[in-house]
């Protein structure tokens, strides 16, 4: 298997991977399995409407034109942003271990902060100002030992702990594009860390903020990150995704108790009673971290892109199976080595009949190696 570990991409190559990734049904997960059975994204951008077609797509799959590709990347420039793709060495090393890592992101800033170990700090937007006192306390004091601060630039706890380490590095993700200021009340603190610290995004760059942009937001900050701490948090919060997050990805989960009468502090007192680290003092974190083993949490040089046979499948050997696997699939996740040993299929025919669903808009990718109808 070829094009596994991360190196340095031509810009065509980089333009390409843009337009694969905004293609019509290429998810992340997706995404990799084209790269990995392609080489390249040009050769998988050929692929996909055929691909397609046999997977029950009754139109042409809608690709990304170079020329509109282009246009991105130069506005991207003009706006004083670059674009790293998975696969090449720019990339986030920790990140990429994530299995829905973006395949594509925009910053704009200093990519030099990606070096440096990183806590997320999160929280309750309508935070107490003792949370966002001490939220920014903490921030500061870590980042003094040497940890970059991640959040996601929303108003309460995560613009505190942004503000507590803006002075040593901090790198928010925002859940819009980065030409778009959200919220407003953060648009002066937004351009600081453009300045100082790191605005990341996955999103065009004009895009502007969307209810389900925030939770899929939410894996990028506990995947850039070594350990996530909540700061107050209710029982439904956007932070406990986080912290569910860090855990499934291998991440320490760190959580600030409270009182059990304030509903703010029930999200984090659960994290508690379920396991994470109970922070009282910067301290509380940087024994816990010194603790760990900092061995890497995967190495992303290793199958980086993988999962799909290179060797092709006979057309009439796909025919056959195709009902087959069909016929297992439901709209609960259903693992994929499951459907492998129950289809009593080659792993080479059902991955592939599996991605001319995914790609005909049939099925769905679920990390955690499972797919689902759509």
């Amino acid at each position: 298997m070829h094009d596994l570990e991360p190196k340095s991409l031509s810009a065509g190559e980089k333009r390409d991977r843009l337009r694969l990734a905004w293609s019509d049904h290429v998810g992340p997960i997706t995404y990799r399995h084209l790269i990995a059975r392609y080489g390249s994204a040009g050769k998988a951008l050929e692929a996909l409407p055929g691909l397609a077609t046999r997977g029950g797509s009754k139109r042409r799959v809608k690709l990304l034109a170079p020329s509109k590709a282009e246009d991105e990347l130069d506005r991207l420039e003009a706006f004083g942003g670059r674009m790293l793709v998975l696969g090449e060495t720019a990339y986030p090393s920790l990140l990429a271990t994530v299995e829905d890592a973006p395949p594509v992101l925009f910053v704009r800033g200093h990519t030099h902060l990606f070096e440096k170990d990183a806590i997320a700090i999160v929280g309750a937007r309508n935070a107490s100002a003792a949370g966002r006192r001490l939220a920014s306390d903490l921030a500061l004091r870590l980042g003094q030992a040497g940890l970059v601060i991640i959040s996601g630039l929303a108003r309460g706890i995560d613009g505190a702990a942004h503000v507590g380490g803006i002075g040593s590095g901090t790198i928010a993700v925002l859940g819009c594009g980065l030409a778009v200021t959200y919220p407003r009340e953060n648009a002066e603190l937004q351009e600081r860390i453009a300045s100082e610290g790191l605005l990341i995004s996955e999103h065009p760059l004009s895009t502007g903020p969307q209810a389900s942009h925030f939770p899929r937001r939410n894996r990028i900050i506990s995947g850039l990150s070594r350990g996530v701490l909540v700061v107050e948090a209710a029982p439904r919060s956007g932070s406990l995704i986080t912290a569910r997050l860090a855990g499934e990805q291998g991440r320490e989960v760190f959580a600030v108790p409270g009182s059990p009468l304030d509903p703010r502090a029930q999200g984090a007192n659960r994290l508690i009673r379920d396991g994470a680290i109970l922070v009282q003092s910067a301290e509380d974190i940087l024994e816990a971290f010194q603790s760990l083993s900092w061995k890497p949490l995967a190495d992303p040089s290793k199958e980086l892109f993988a999962g799909l046979p290179k060797a092709p499948v006979s057309p009439d050997e796909l025919e056959l199976a195709r009902p087959r696997v069909r016929q297992l699939l439901s709209y609960t996740p259903m693992p994929v080595d499951d459907i492998v040993r129950h289809s009593e299929l080659t792993a080479a025919s059902v991955l592939t009949i599996l991605l001319e669903l995914e790609l005909a808009g049939v099925a769905v990718r679920h990390p955690g190696n499972r797919i689902s109808l759509s």
